[in-house]
């Protein structure tokens, strides 16, 4: 069989299953709640596998493949760090106490919990427009990374496959909202840690084993076998960090506690995330390979889609094809949930203090995700710069302006709003000049945007009135039941 047509059967069946899905899921999505998060009934394994799906998308696949084929083996220290501090400390520092919090305020959003924690229009408006606006830039990276994959593997223009995933992905979110986002990233989890396996075996094979691997790239560069090589150690360590600590400020994988059934859950649901994210060594470690047996590609984006096609049987390279696609889709769903929300919910309703029923919210939230994945489709269409580095750029400028917020904002009961303005506005600002500066020294703008965010949280909430204690005692009453 002609090996384009089994990329084609393969990748349909998948699209079907998907499809299934949301009409299924569709049913039982009936209240705003539900749609937004699941109604708060999520078990352990579709919360954690879909954090996994949701935070390991397309970008890790190909961007992290693209880096790995740039940098060397250094990259694996990049997803080693993003299994500790992006997802075991994580669910262990934010998860209970996120689930609690937002459920005593009775909030669905993280611009919704700032606004409700610290009594702030300003911090609700300001977090909802952050992220709506950076966001479409992460979507932009994701769908980048899904074209790319169609682009070598199935000879379908790049303009054209990232039109094929858009309705699918729109079609599935409108329908069953939260419910299908979840589920389908369920599916989509075992997809890709199927897909990464496969190669990663092949690709080893092909090259002669791992030792072999470290040779021809010494033999290219001695930087591509060396920590920190070519990255040099500003470069390695601030990437890593921003990878890793960002995801604690990321909306879309922070909803994840908002909507895990219980406490108790959560804990099963932090070590089958753990395991599950180890996955994200094996992009950065085929990138490397993919250098040695390919060493003259053009656009290090194209890496891991190469490797694919000629390391694996077209079975295989079809079913690695699924994985990426079923990366971009999970993550790209995941963000059409929160920005639908932020817009709707955030800025609409609570910014502009709206009156509209809760039926309505429903309908404006299906056609709010409706118009920004056509939003995101159509920059994608001309995308600005290589996957990753697109990641990291809105993962640096959303996390600067939320990860203290929320972070402070659960564990600090002398937090004021004051601060957390302040905190957001500096640490959003401090990110963006450095980044527009060139990253100075290497290092990227994540840094000094959390350094100045943190320190300017904590100065201003010394220097401005505290809370009643009213409000602190509904923030940290006793341990609820969950």
């Amino acid at each position: 069989m002609n090996s384009t047509y089994l990329y084609a059967i393969v990748i349909a069946a998948y699209l079907c299953v998907l499809i299934l899905i949301g009409l299924l899921t569709g049913r039982r999505t009936k209240s705003v709640e539900d749609f937004y998060i699941g109604g708060r009934q999520i078990g352990p394994w579709v919360t954690a596998l879909s954090f996994v799906a949701a935070y390991f998308s397309s970008v890790v696949i190909i961007g992290g493949g693209g880096f790995g084929y740039m940098f060397g083996m250094s990259t694996l220290w990049i997803g080693a760090i993003n299994v500790l501090l992006g997802t075991m400390i994580c669910w262990m520092v934010l998860g209970p106490r996120v689930r609690q919090f937002t459920q005593r305020l009775n909030t669905m959003t993280i611009p919704g919990f700032f606004g409700e924690r610290y009594r702030s229009k300003f911090a609700l408006m300001f977090s909802a427009v952050i992220i709506v606006v950076f966001m479409i830039f992460y979507n932009v990276s994701i769908l980048k990374g899904m074209g790319h994959i169609f682009e070598v593997l199935m000879d379908i223009p790049y303009g054209y496959g990232i039109l094929l995933a858009s309705i699918i992905i729109l079609f599935y979110v409108s329908i069953g909202g939260y419910l299908a986002v979840v589920w389908t990233s369920f599916v989509q989890a075992w997809v890709m840690g199927i897909g990464l396996v496969l190669l990663t075996i092949f690709s080893v094979r092909a090259i002669g084993g791992i030792g072999a691997a470290n040779l021809n790239l010494a033999a290219l560069d001695s930087g591509l076998v060396q920590t920190p090589g070519i990255w040099g150690w500003p470069g390695l360590v601030s990437f890593a960090l921003i990878v890793s600590f960002g995801v604690w400020g990321m909306p879309q994988l922070v909803v994840r506690f908002y909507s895990i059934k219980n406490l108790k859950v959560l804990k099963i649901g932090t070590v089958i995330a753990t395991i599950g994210t180890c996955m994200a060594l094996l992009p950065y470690f085929n990138g490397a390979i993919a250098r040695t047996l390919f060493p003259q590609l053009g656009n290090p984006d194209l890496a891991i889609p190469i490797l694919a096609k000629n390391v694996l049987s077209p079975l295989g390279s079809a079913v690695v094809l699924a994985a990426v696609v079923a990366a971009g889709m999970s993550t790209f769903a995941s963000i059409l949930i929160i920005l639908s929300s932020s817009v709707i919910d955030d800025i609409y309703r609570k910014g502009f203090q709206r009156q509209v029923n809760r039926e309505k919210i429903l309908f404006w939230s299906k056609v709010a995700s409706a118009l920004i994945g056509t939003i995101s489709l159509i920059v994608a269409l001309k995308p600005p710069a290589l996957v990753l580095t697109l990641t990291a750029f809105a993962w640096a400028v959303i996390a600067s302006t939320t990860l203290w917020p929320l972070l402070l904002g659960i564990y600090w009961k002398r937090a004021t709003g004051w601060g957390c303005a302040a905190s957001m506005v500096a640490g959003c600002a401090t990110s963006l000049a450095w980044m527009a500066a060139g990253k100075p020294f290497g290092i990227h703008g994540f840094i000094p945007g959390i350094i100045i965010g943190g320190l300017v949280f904590v100065i201003v909430s010394l220097v401005t009135p505290p809370f009643p204690e009213e409000h602190i005692q509904r923030i940290w009453q006793a341990k609820s039941k969950n």
